[in-house]
């Protein structure tokens, strides 16, 4: 038996500042962040059945499908519910690898929460985070999708409002492991915690931009770039930048000029994720 095929978002999100507050002994960093969603990203085909079996299309290259993180999202919400069910799910993949955008994260949240509400699996929110914490740091934020302060390694999240803000992100010809990043030695890991109202109220930065910039000249030509047009920094550890425009013409004519050795997208920034979104329409 094979069900109706249904389409899930896996929205793209923005680390509108990131801050790293301390090491713990185990190298894990403390950090401070404000994650906000795009109404922007990959999307995934899924088709239900009763085969019990994963499968995915298309292949990735480098990747097995058993280190997918769709797959192991799959197969983990197998285990904790005791399903049956299976799924085909294919995947319309836009958002680049290692542009600090949480791609991968994404999908995996993105599976999670589609195929319990499509195997009827009636885990909770809190239990699909804590699933998803399991396949990495950025999946619960994904899964709860809404705009949210994170604190301790990442996993400590509060519901919180950003601006809704027009974003051009923009990539150049790189990409950036985020181990790379946080194993380097000159890394800034003081700075001040702070609490959610006073970082807010000052100017965003990324703790892990100057790193970036020294490692990648690309990346630091293009923030250089950017700037030139509209306030523009990292987001994540990743190579992708943004720039943040109030409106959705100036992101677009920006669009236009940038070179060719950069690719982009205009996107605006959402405080409810389009995942979020689509399981409640999905629910009535």
């Amino acid at each position: 038996m094979t069900l109706a095929t249904s389409c899930w978002p896996s929205p793209a999100k923005l680390n509108l500042f990131l801050y790293i507050t301390g090491q713990r002994e185990n190298g894990y960093h403390d950090l401070q962040t404000l994650f906000q969603f795009l109404d922007f990203g990959d999307t995934l085909s899924i088709t239900p059945n009763d085969s019990g079996k994963i499968t995915l299309s298309p292949d990735i290259d480098g990747v097995t499908v058993e280190e997918n993180l769709i797959y192991r999202a799959a197969i983990a919400l197998q285990s904790a519910s005791g399903s049956t069910f299976g799924a085909h799910i294919h995947v319309d993949k836009i958002l680049p690898m290692g542009g600090g955008l949480g791609g991968g994260s994404s999908n995996a949240a993105t599976t999670l929460v589609a195929l319990n509400h499509l195997w009827h699996t009636a885990l909770s929110t809190d239990e699909l985070a804590q699933m998803g914490l399991a396949l990495g740091a950025d999946v619960p934020v994904f899964v709860r999708g809404v705009t949210a302060f994170a604190e301790g390694v990442g996993e400590v999240l509060t519901p919180a409002y950003a601006e809704e803000k027009w974003y051009l992100v923009a990539k150049p010809d790189v990409s950036i492991a985020t181990a790379k990043i946080f194993s380097h030695p000159n890394l800034t890991r003081n700075t001040p915690k702070r609490t959610l109202n006073a970082l807010l109220a000052g100017n965003y930065e990324n703790d892990c931009e100057k790193i970036v910039r020294e490692l990648f000249p690309k990346v630091d030509k293009a923030i250089s770039w950017l700037l030139e047009y509209a306030p523009s920094r990292l987001t994540g550890t990743g190579a992708c930048i943004f720039a943040e425009f109030e409106n959705e013409d100036d992101a677009r004519l920006t669009l236009n000029n940038l070179p060719d050795w950069l690719t982009g997208f205009v996107a605006r920034g959402v405080n409810t994720s389009p995942l979020l979104t689509t399981l409640k329409a999905q629910k009535q």
